[in-house]
């Protein structure tokens, strides 16, 4: 039997975590642009309708407002109106 090395034992070990961890990396790596990829389609979705729905979110807001303002408004009003000033 032929006794290999200690230097050529650590070699091959190292050889393979070397493997080992190129293959981790390679992964590591395409979940990482997996990732960004999604986050990027996510933040800049598809610009087709998106300013009309800007739009069209902006005009019920106004609209809820507005319809806020006047309610306050009318309960003040109100409570204004009565009270007895004599």
């Amino acid at each position: 039997m032929m006794v290999q090395p200690a230097d050529d034992l650590c070699g091959r070990e190292k050889e393979k975590d070397r493997k080992e961890n190129n293959k981790m990396l390679e992964s590591v790596r395409a979940i990482w642009i997996m990732a960004r990829v999604m986050i990027h389609s996510r933040i800049q979705p598809d610009e087709e309708g998106s300013v009309v729905e800007k739009v069209i979110l902006t005009a019920i807001f106004a609209a809820l407002a507005l319809a806020v303002g006047a309610i306050i408004v009318a309960k003040i009003t109100a409570k204004a109106n009565s009270i007895n000033l004599n």
